[in-house]
């Protein structure tokens, strides 16, 4: 997607595939070897073609982008990437920027994850401090005695447990960071949820004050400049019954949840994930209509009634169907909530398994 959004920039790409199962499937596409002699040649040929790197993906080796950025450009950096890959720095940065989060724990065993289950009041979540994401590497406990079977399950060497959230809904904010400082905002979006994987994402919110959106932006604003940040930035909350942000985690990339900025927004986040890399004006921000992205998870769905449906606008990712894999997305648009509600009822009753959608505010009428 980011390439797509780059081609009428004359934009051209290559991808440098770490996990053996690239996605692309556009541009030059290099798998990178296992081996170290045949590795160094791949990032050699890889550097040669390009002018700066970015990256799609923080589960990344941390020295691989570290030794490419002692060679060529890399937005963002290697420090923000080294951020996001570890649970417990994450909230340690999030703490020296008066950021709020939910109360937390580090453990480093099972023992000290049963003391942290008391301490904080199950039930509580334990989470792997690093490669976990869509709900994988992560445990609810619903009293202290199920430490022992989450320590099993989850099998890192060190978990960060918080304790549960009453909060409304959850929600996130897109920035944008260019190499120059200057800064853009997306509307803030409720994201819904299922099993630990993204169903629904909303943008713009009809009942999100002003005071909210700047909050989120104040706290997204302080991360980019703390890290000196270039690109797409996430930062993903709880919303609270007060209205206030506790600050679940942030990711360096182009994010799930901004993905109905591709035809929702003037400019899309991919677009402007690469204005800001490449030192290019960045592009406005602002919602065209009410939008909703609907993920396409596990089986595709009935394609041709997909693209019957008013506005609606579907996104391929040309992978095979597998229970819980992300196949594509569909990015409905409406004049009016009451009106996209609707359509996304509609949407969803075309995709198997797809769970009914539940947002926390009331259309207006």
């Amino acid at each position: 997607m980011l390439a797509l959004a780059g081609y009428p920039l004359a934009n051209r790409f290559v991808f440098l595939d770490t996990t053996g199962h690239p996605s692309a499937g556009i541009g030059d596409v290099m798998i990178l070897d296992s081996k170290e002699e045949a590795r160094r040649r791949q990032l050699d040929d890889f550097l040669a073609k390009v002018d700066l790197v970015t990256f799609e993906f923080e589960h990344l080796p941390l020295s691989l982008v570290q030794e490419i950025e002692t060679q060529k450009p890399v937005y963002p950096n290697s420090r923000a990437l080294g951020v996001c890959q570890h649970r417990g720095e994450e909230k340690a940065l999030f703490d020296r920027l008066n950021i709020p989060t939910p109360a937390y724990r580090l453990v480093d065993s099972a023992e000290a994850l049963e003391i942290a289950a008391r301490e904080l009041g199950c039930p509580v979540v334990a989470k792997s401090v690093t490669e976990g994401y869509d709900g994988k590497g992560q445990s609810v406990l619903r009293g202290p005695a199920e430490a022992q079977k989450a320590w099993k399950e989850i099998g890192h060497s060190q978990l960060i447990i918080e304790a549960f959230v009453d909060f409304v809904r959850e929600v996130s904010i897109i920035a944008v960071r260019g190499r120059n400082g200057e800064v853009v905002f997306y509307p803030m979006a409720e994201n819904v949820h299922v099993d630990g994987i993204l169903r629904y994402s909303l943008a713009p919110l009809p009942d999100l004050s002003d005071t909210v959106q700047q909050t989120a932006e104040d706290y997204i604003r302080a991360l980019l400049d703390e890290l000196d940040y270039v690109g797409v930035l996430a930062l993903e909350f709880f919303q609270t019954r007060d209205g206030g942000l506790l600050a679940n985690e942030m990711a360096p990339r182009v994010h799930n949840s901004g993905h109905w900025s591709q035809n929702g927004a003037v400019t899309s986040q991919f677009e402007n994930h690469l204005r800001a890399i490449q030192g290019l004006p960045l592009g406005d921000t602002r919602a065209r209509m009410p939008t909703c992205m609907v993920n396409v998870i596990g089986r595709e769905g009935d394609l041709q009634a997909l693209l019957a449906l008013e506005d609606a606008h579907l996104h391929r990712y040309g992978k095979s169907e597998r229970a819980g894999r992300k196949l594509g997305h569909v990015n409905l648009l409406a004049p009016t909530h009451q009106q996209l509600l609707k359509r996304i009822d509609d949407c969803a009753a075309l995709l198997p398994g797809a769970p009914q959608p539940r947002f926390s505010f009331k259309p207006e009428q």
